[in-house]
């Protein structure tokens, strides 16, 4: 069994749900980068615009000004480095500074001019499954229609897909994410997982982010219902990370690349005494 690529999240942001502020300036952010490379992390995904529900957006400049530096520095110790952006101007200035992957959650919806900036050069582009901005996706967390969620997500993806190779962006530089908690509830969330297969099925490998997600919060709650905190879910991130390695995706994007990379290698290990065995 392929073992997916780690990447480690680096949030260079003041209110990143996981942990908003604490690497929020260019010296903790490259420090964190790099503890995350030693701790095994196959990427590092830079991002300066924080995602969570709710969450407002950062003019342009600030977003270049978090994520640019750190790009830099970290491409420079020779890392595979993927910037996390919605905005094409980000994103140009991140592969000038040596990023090699774009992760665009809104699949080039928020930014159409995305798709032709990583047309134009030899990056990977991963294409999430995105609705709308973080103030307002709770909104679009509606899956009615013949097939649920399941189906609206596939249907969305291959829409991206379309979009993406008319641009210009090659089949072979694509990957998708099925949006976990992007304008879906818990319920959403775990329908996905336990059926990525018509996901799989487009042709493209599969990057997944469930860390630290408040699904797993609500699964883990106390004894008088009060969800898990943030720094209280990593046990189960780790599990689904195995569930998922298990499953055959292509990358985990995980905050914590110390515990995935150990489950990781207890896998391969079984894999390696099944083949000598």
């Amino acid at each position: 069994m392929g073992l997916p690529l780690v990447m480690g999240v680096v949030n260079v942001t003041p209110d990143s749900f996981s942990d908003g502020g604490r690497y929020a300036d260019t010296a903790s952010a490259v420090a964190h980068g790099r503890q995350l490379v030693a701790d095994g992390a196959d990427i590092l995904d830079v991002g300066g615009e924080s995602t969570r529900p709710g969450a407002t957006r950062p003019l342009v400049e600030e977003e270049l000004d978090r994520v640019v530096p750190v790009i830099t520095a970290l491409a420079g110790d020779g890392a595979t480095v993927s910037v996390d952006t919605m905005r094409h101007e980000v994103a140009s200035a991140a592969l000038g500074a040596g990023a090699r992957i774009v992760n665009d959650v809104s699949g080039g919806l928020a930014d159409p001019e995305i798709l032709r900036v990583v047309a134009g050069t030899g990056a990977t582009y991963v294409a999430m499954h995105w609705r709308a901005h973080a103030a307002r996706m709770t909104d679009f967390a509606t899956y009615d229609e013949a097939g649920g969620v399941v189906q609206a997500v596939r249907d969305e993806l291959a829409e991206r897909v379309e979009a993406a190779l008319a641009a210009g962006i090659g089949p072979d530089r694509l990957v998708l994410d099925p949006g976990l908690g992007f304008a879906k509830r818990g319920e959403h969330n775990w329908r996905l997982l336990v059926d990525l297969a018509p996901i799989k099925a487009l042709g493209y490998p599969l990057l997944v982010g469930a860390s630290r997600k408040s699904f797993l919060g609500t699964l883990l709650v106390d004894a008088v219902g009060v969800p898990r905190p943030v720094d209280g879910r990593e046990a189960a991130t780790t599990a689904l990370s195995v569930v998922l390695a298990q499953e055959g995706v292509w990358g985990l994007r995980v905050h914590d690349v110390r515990s995935t990379r150990d489950a990781l290698r207890v896998l391969e290990a079984l894999d390696q005494a099944r083949e000598e065995g």
